[in-house]
């Protein structure tokens, strides 16, 4: 079955009816026909998901790469249920090596999160996102191999992507600063690294892959973690040696040399990350405000039902972090960076000075990495500011009584003019 199996089929039933008769020859060509695609396709099974976030998703601005997800779940039923929810997928393989299609191909799924891949960022409105079921470090079954393979196939088949611009999620993810990263980075995501190992690759027919990191190299963002940057363009030797470090006995330990952030990366505060200390006491990750105390020992416990790219949100001074440089790091001061003024204003951090920015009260508000889109106005919707993003529960809108809401919580409809839009770059 092919990945317009179904359209295909109300087409030729269409067709059918308005021919009336067809030939016996060319009941006979039909038939062969049916018989050499099934043979092309035949380890594909594909059947539908589909997410009700689907008929509000618009066209991509283009198809330019696939990018490759690793669920971090071992079961299908519970991972299909978040994906269709939340239409953070075009496709998931499921273990068996069954397709389901979540989002229309032509749509955009909110998959990548923050993104960038040489330059360009928002990898959504570009890009198809696949689903694996299982983990960043551990093998897929066979059964997935072979249907990863075909899907890959007709895709880049159909929107002519050559096998270098087939990614991970771990390749093109980045990180705004944090407190243990102080600029824009690579690392925020392991996720679906194993499909840059050569052996992957190999198996899923893909002869070329990138070289490097083309962001890192031309200083647009930082390393943060050379081990995963050898799973991603290293040699096989060298792949294989990193992909151990990640399946050691203690790498969900936090020790010297893995913080939390190491661990559980942009997972690292999240109320379904689970912090087990050595002492037996057990705090979310939500539960945790002074990260430089948590002692050598402490097992973290990730959820396979987290948020596939969770938004940084809103940071406070004097409850996140002392001042805005333990929130913004070295970005304090860049466009990107987004000051809610306990007076109301609004500023970017380019419209600051340093020591304005020192100078901050507590209860100041931060974004971090994020795009001052302006007002709306009559002849401006959030959809002209945002894109797609109009609705994402990242995306923030600060009305003019002062109230800020997420995409999630409004209908574009009724917000007033005026509103501010901010969206993550």
């Amino acid at each position: 079955m092919g990945l317009d199996y179904f359209d295909t089929d109300r087409v030729s039933i269409k067709r059918r009816n308005r021919l009336g008769l067809i030939s016996t020859a060319g009941w006979l060509l039909v038939f062969w026909g049916v018989i050499l695609v099934t043979s092309q396709v035949q380890a594909l099974q594909i059947s539908n998901k589909i997410s009700p976030r689907n008929r509000e998703r618009p066209a991509r601005n283009s198809s330019d790469y696939i990018v490759l997800h690793t669920t971090e779940s071992s079961k299908g039923s519970s991972a299909i249920g978040k994906l269709q929810s939340r239409g953070e997928a075009h496709y998931m393989v499921d273990t068996n090596g069954h397709v389901y299609r979540i989002i229309d191909k032509h749509r955009v799924a909110f998959h990548a999160g923050r993104s960038m891949w040489n330059g360009r960022t928002n990898l959504d409105r570009y890009s198809i996102g696949i689903e694996v079921v299982g983990f960043h470090n551990k093998p897929i079954t066979a059964a997935q191999t072979r249907a990863l393979k075909e899907l890959l196939t007709q895709l880049q088949g159909i929107y002519k992507i050559p096998d270098e611009r087939v990614l991970t999620h771990s390749m093109v993810a980045y990180g705004a600063p944090n407190r243990w990263h102080k600029k824009s980075h690579r690392g925020r995501k392991r996720c679906g690294m194993q499909f840059a190992t050569k052996s992957m690759r190999s198996a899923l027919g893909l002869t070329s892959a990138p070289a490097y990191d083309p962001d890192v190299r031309a200083g647009r963002l930082i390393n943060a973690d050379p081990y995963l940057a050898q799973v991603l363009y290293g040699s096989p030797r060298e792949q294989t040696t990193a992909v151990a470090r990640y399946n050691a006995a203690d790498a969900q330990t936090i020790g010297k040399g893995r913080s939390a952030w190491d661990v559980a990366r942009d997972q690292y505060n999240a109320a379904t990350t689970l912090y087990t200390f050595p002492d037996g006491r057990k705090l979310r990750g939500n539960q945790i405000r002074d990260w430089t105390s948590i002692p050598a020992g402490t097992r973290v416990t990730l959820s396979g039902d987290s948020d596939e790219n969770p938004s940084e949100g809103l940071q406070v001074v004097g409850t996140d972090a002392p001042n805005a440089s333990g929130i913004a790091g070295d970005e304090v001061r860049k466009s990107t960076t987004i000051y809610f003024m306990p007076d109301g204003r609004v500023m970017r951090g380019d419209q600051l000075t340093l020591a304005q920015i020192r100078a901050l009260p507590a209860s100041t508000r931060i974004l971090v990495g994020y795009i001052f889109g302006g007002y709306i106005s009559k002849n401006r919707s959030a959809y002209d500011i945002c894109g797609a993003k109009w609705k994402h529960p990242s995306t923030y809108y600060k009305f003019p009584d002062g109230s800020i809401r997420t995409g999630n919580q409004i209908n574009e409809n009724s917000i007033p003019q005026k509103t501010l839009v901010l969206f993550s770059n």
